[in-house]
């Protein structure tokens, strides 16, 4: 039977190493993050904590369909207001959050579903109000209910190393079509993709699995 004084003194090894198992966890395999706004209804809600698969996006293997994400390509986002915030706290859940024991409450991430990548023309809208990809008519069944594949016309053509970025609740969602004026046209860099939302881990009510869904066949 080990002694009360070892098994002190190897608590803080164990520790050590399960956060550096973690880490590693988070920096090559999977990273879980909560959804802070309704971009992506109904496929994500708000507050849903998602995992999201990092292996495929070693090799930049990323499908037109995939839901991403990404790391804020050009100042999508505004400023997280921190003011009032406990300094010591902050600082204890920003290092759990680092070594993956915290979901990322994504302040500098975005989520959303690829529709364009490289080479794919994109144009909105066709007949009935539809995207077209590459001249085909496009099939989105995870759009909101009562929302248009897009109320803002756009003509792209996405070049190499990009993505043309789009949230399913169409009517409530900043994504490529809002940016075309930043430096990189709306196009989110493909260097910035964290990995593919594969699962809905929390709430249980929500618990699923978050496919891919081409919308060109």
């Amino acid at each position: 039977m080990p002694r009360k004084g070892s098994v002190l003194r190897e608590f803080p090894i164990l520790v050590i190493v399960a956060l550096a198992v973690s880490l590693v966890i988070k920096t090559f395999i999977v990273q879980f993050f909560f959804i802070p706004s309704g971009s992506m209804e109904n496929t994500l809600q708000i507050r849903d904590r998602v995992a999201v698969n990092k292996i495929p996006f070693v090799s930049r293997n990323i499908s037109r369909g995939d839901v991403v994400v990404f790391r804020d390509p050009a100042n999508w986002l505004p400023e997280p207001f921190t003011a009032g915030e406990n300094k010591v706290m902050a600082k204890i859940r920003t290092g759990l959050e680092t070594v993956g024991v915290l979901p990322n409450p994504a302040k500098q991430y975005l989520v959303k579903r690829v529709i364009g990548v490289a080479g794919d023309h994109v144009i909105c809208c066709a007949k009935g109000g539809k995207l077209t990809i590459n001249g085909k008519t496009t099939d989105e069944p995870y759009i909101f209910a009562g929302n248009k594949p897009s109320e803002m016309e756009f003509n792209v053509t996405v070049p190499a190393g990009k993505i043309w970025v789009m949230g399913d609740h169409r009517g409530s969602s900043a994504d490529s079509r809002y940016h075309q004026e930043d430096v990189n046209h709306g196009f989110v860099p493909v260097s910035k993709v964290t990995g593919r939302v594969y699962a809905i881990i929390w709430p249980l009510k929500n618990l699923a699995l978050v496919p891919s869904h081409n919308p060109i066949k």
